[in-house]
């Protein structure tokens, strides 16, 4: 059994055994993975996921225009007043974050 793996290994395991259906236990037994220590990394996936969003920088640009701030995210775009973003710009940020 392998005792070391990449952080880039770890999501593209993690994310091969989500497409496969399998338990935990028995795609961990299969590839060769201390079963416990496949549990371990899933657990740290769902806590590092509650934690940080993804946003890639092509999607997302933060655009002086004017008097207002624009944001957009894929298709979401938002026009906010400088006022506004002053004040609350932690609270847009918490929004953005459920955005698909």
């Amino acid at each position: 059994m392998r005792t070391r793996f990449s952080n880039e290994e770890r999501s593209r395991i993690l994310e091969d055994w989500k497409q496969s259906g399998k338990t935990m236990w028995s795609y961990a037994k299969e590839k060769g993975i201390i079963p416990q220590t496949f549990t371990r990394w899933v657990k740290l996936a769902k806590e590092s996921k509650q934690i940080f969003v993804e946003v890639q920088a092509q999607k997302s640009q933060y655009v002086l225009q004017q008097q207002e701030i624009l944001i957009e995210k894929g298709e979401l775009k938002i026009h906010v007043p400088l006022s506004v973003w002053k004040e609350h710009s932690s609270i847009i940020f918490n929004g953005l974050k459920a955005a698909p």
